[in-house]
């Protein structure tokens, strides 16, 4: 699944004296709260964005220990074993006493398989128990017909964020591999092996990593969608393995033999025959041991849990474990994310805010329509073909209609750990996915809960979706003006809508499928466009780097877009405000970030980073300029030839 989401980036705002607004926007807007503003110690980061979520988190904690103290009573039996789960991974007293206990039949399964022979024999169990191997089938929709599922094949990750880490001039990466060791030869002892024995599974599984580097993609191939659409037939695929028996496995898993499996990395597939051996085993295997360790240890006590963290924390700076409860919170509402959603969307989010963004939503939408249909650049076939997509454009606001049936079968067993409930929820979980292979798509199934402080637009499906979480202040407010909330929500909305014409989405048509719509002269102006966007970015300093303007393309698209169709509709109110549209539009983007979280956003998030996308964009609108008399010889001044504009 490819949802594309609206958050992420970060900017430090270290400066301490305040710049003039003609020269740092960004920092000009949100100089006090930047001189204020202080990152939790269990956080990377915080902002407008990670407020919310705080926010979010606290009353949720508030209410939900309120429930199971009795003085509030849950509303819905979804609802109480959510609650079950969430006492099961708050009780530490039990998870410590437990320690690597829970852990140790799935070592010991692993332990007893002597050959890869040994382990493709109970291969389809393995990964029907959510165990790692190294290959990933999922289930989604067809990119090319996408009212019905179909199967995928990936590449799995690596131990370090992207392949770009294990480069040679890359000092980061050393670094962090460093602190992988140091972690993992802490819980590989902690959980019952040798020292020696854990140097040896580390430096196997190492190695094994090492091989993998050259064979999957980078964050930035990753980024381009057109290359995800690699269909082989069921023959092709299969063969790819003299050790692994895909031809049985497959069927196995998804009840029948498909005519194709869809994948998305194929130099990795085509290299699979070297990879995984029966000589390589012994790699392979060690490999498994430090995944199931690293992956699982979170559930188990508070010691293995911090420890399991360490690695985490060295990449986004945060400088403490979250607190026991927190932990336990977020782990339990991770789980049953809808559940969660459902009551938060219900009970914080109206009927009358619900309806008035529903409101905004259609109207962006139509002035996005009035600016295709008065687009300059595009022939009218691909024009009219755009406006068709447009007005088969989903809309979701707030929380779904319906939970997930998948969440009536989470039975929690309070008798059993909470490690064995987290794995039997997987497992029930996988064999869901599975079953929907060679099924219609529900296109309006969510997903992301209605807790969640982001939106997203899915390519293919076609449909935009807000949850409850972003639909309030800074972003939307019934108390803010309309043009602080056209700054804010408006510019997300608009954005969203943008990914449907971005660099990624234009790809897809209205019913999501991959097909192009595009005559050939209008693909090679916009390709030129998006052309300006990437060189607009690309190599502009931050946080001791650059920003990759390639792999940031598809969101500066949609926030240069979402900001000037917001802007549009902002002036078409009675009472416009330009100052306050573009005051809101760097607060939301307000942040503080740790160092190292800053590198790692750089080098692997699609999204530039949160300073870069307030400031670059307004410099390519001219009410921009004349809203704050920025002239030439101001920093904030770009001049007309160079400012970027495609929708």
């Amino acid at each position: 699944m490819k949802q594309v989401q609206f958050s992420a980036g970060t900017a430090g705002g270290k400066s301490s004296q305040t710049p003039r607004l003609q020269d740092d926007f960004y920092e000009a807007i949100n100089a006090d709260w930047l001189k204020t503003a202080k990152i939790p110690a269990d956080r990377p980061a915080t902002g407008g964005f990670q407020v919310l979520v705080e926010n979010i988190e606290k009353t949720l904690m508030t209410d939900f220990a309120a429930m199971e103290a009795g003085d509030k009573k849950p509303d819905n039996s979804l609802l109480i074993e959510f609650l079950k789960y969430y006492q099961l991974a708050a009780d530490f007293k039990q998870r410590d006493a437990a320690g690597a206990k829970p852990l140790q039949p799935y070592l010991k399964r692993l332990a007893n398989i002597k050959s890869l022979a040994d382990w493709q024999a109970q291969l389809k169990d393995w990964l029907l128990a959510g165990l790692p191997a190294p290959f990933d089938l999922d289930v989604d929709a067809d990119m090319k017909n996408t009212k019905v599922n179909a199967l995928f094949a990936d590449a799995p990750g690596l131990f370090l964020p992207d392949k770009t880490y294990y480069a040679k001039d890359n000092q980061n990466g050393p670094q962090l591999m460093a602190v992988f060791k140091q972690m993992m030869q802490q819980l590989l002892t902690k959980v019952g092996y040798s020292k020696p024995d854990a140097q040896q599974i580390l430096s196997q599984a190492i190695a094994f990593d090492a091989q993998l580097v050259s064979h999957v993609k980078s964050a930035e191939e990753a980024a381009d969608y057109s290359k995800m659409y690699n269909p082989q037939s069921f023959a092709e695929f299969t063969s790819h393995s003299k050790e692994i028996d895909f031809a049985s496995l497959i069927p196995a898993l998804i009840g029948a033999k498909p005519e194709k499996i869809i994948v998305t990395q194929p130099k990795f597939f085509a290299a699979f025959d070297q990879l995984v051996t029966a000589e390589n085993f012994p790699q392979l295997k060690s490999w498994l041991i430090v995944n199931i360790v690293r992956g699982l240890t979170g559930y188990l006590s508070n010691d293995l849990r911090i420890t399991s963290g360490s690695y985490g924390r060295a990449l986004s700076g945060s400088k403490e474990a979250m607190s026991q409860q927190k932990s336990a919170y977020y782990l339990a509402a991770g789980q049953f994310d809808q559940v969660v959603g459902d009551y938060y969307g219900r009970r914080y989010f109206g009927p009358k805010a619900k309806q008035d963004v529903h409101n905004m939503v259609v109207k962006m939408i139509a002035v996005y329509k009035k600016r295709l249909q008065q687009n300059d650049w595009l022939s009218a076939n691909t024009r009219k073909q755009a406006i068709v997509k447009l007005e088969h454009l989903g809309i979701q606001v707030g929380y779904p209609d319906q939970i997930k049936p998948l969440f009536k079968q989470f039975k929690v067993d309070s008798n059993a750990s909470l490690l064995v409930n987290a794995l039997h929820f997987a497992h029930l979980t996988i064999v869901d996915r599975f079953s929907k292979w060679n099924q219609p798509v529900v296109r309006t199934e969510w997903e992301m809960s209605a807790n969640t402080v982001n939106a997203y637009y899915h390519p293919f499906r076609n449909i935009i979706v807000f949850p409850a979480a972003i639909l309030q202040a800074p972003f939307y407010s019934l108390k803010q003006s309309a043009s602080a909330n056209f700054g804010g929500i408006g510019a997300v909305i608009a954005h969203e809508v943008s990914h449907a014409f971005d660099n990624n989405g234009a790809l897809f048509d209205e019913f999501g499928n991959l097909h192009n719509w595009w005559t050939e002269s209008d693909t090679a102006h916009f390709k030129k466009l998006a052309q300006t966007m990437v060189t607009e970015f690309n190599g502009l300093p931050f946080a001791g780097s650059q920003v990759n303007g390639k792999l940031t393309v598809s969101e500066n698209i949609a926030d240069a877009g979402g900001l000037s169709c917001a802007l549009e509709a902002a002036k078409s109110e009675k009472d416009v405000d330009l100052k306050a549209f573009f005051t809101n539009w760097a607060k939301i983007w307000r942040t503080k970030a740790q160092p190292e979280y800053l590198k790692l956003l750089l080098a692997i998030d699609v999204h530039a980073p949160a300073k870069l996308r307030a400031n670059v964009q307004v410099q390519n609108l001219t009410d921009f300029y004349t809203t704050f008399n920025v002239k030439p010889g101001d920093k904030m001044y770009l001049a007309p030839e160079k400012r970027v504009n495609i929708w």
